[in-house]
């Protein structure tokens, strides 16, 4: 299973955002105004588009969006924006951070998110899957694995990296039968006596 760090930044290009134009009256001339020049056409980011920092360098590709949120891949990292710190500019969706700055606060966030899930993996925590069951609890920590016991008994050893944390608490991406197929494999083939 692929983890990615993910963080959510607030306010970025926010200082891109163009302003407001201000309408300004004045007695009408008695030649006609020419009209005024059209704002540039204000876009949303939309999956695929490249994204670029102030000063049209590239920053990544928008892999995906959902719930206001997008997900930027630099090529190393991938963050999650909300869609409102994106500005515009000629050449498409921008963000006051450059590459290099996007992806060291991913690998920040990443971090400190692992320790945070590092943190809530303790013996006896219970291990949902993607439908919310529980599936296992942690039974022990092995250095970057961790020992989940099922209700029938088995055990299975998975990498830290393959566990995440919600609202529910830790969960694998995974669904009942997923998992079982799983411990199912990972179990140590039975020998018949002759």
């Amino acid at each position: 299973m692929t983890k990615f760090a993910s963080i959510a930044v607030a306010a970025l290009g926010a200082a891109l955002l163009p302003a407001a134009a201000h309408a300004q009256t004045a007695p009408a001339p008695a030649a006609a105004p020419a009209p005024a020049a059209a704002p540039a056409a204000q876009t949303a980011p939309t999956t695929g588009a490249t994204v670029y920092d102030g000063s049209g360098v590239e920053v990544g590709k928008i892999e995906g969006i959902s719930g206001g949120n997008a997900v930027v891949f630099t090529g190393t990292n991938r963050a999650t924006i909300p869609l409102t710190s994106f500005g515009t500019s000629p050449k498409g969706p921008t963000l006051g951070m450059t590459k290099a700055e996007l992806d060291a606060a991913a690998t920040q966030a990443g971090a400190a998110a692992a320790q945070e899930i590092r943190s809530k993996i303790v013996a006896g925590a219970p291990v949902h899957g993607t439908a919310g069951a529980v599936l296992a609890t942690v039974r022990q920590v092995n250095g970057d694995q961790v020992v989940l016991a099922t209700a029938k008994g088995s055990a299975v050893s998975v990498p830290i990296a393959g566990i995440g944390s919600n609202e529910q608490g830790l969960f694998v991406s995974m669904t009942q039968a997923e998992f079982d197929a799983a411990v199912a494999a990972t179990a140590p083939a039975k020998t018949t006596k002759k």
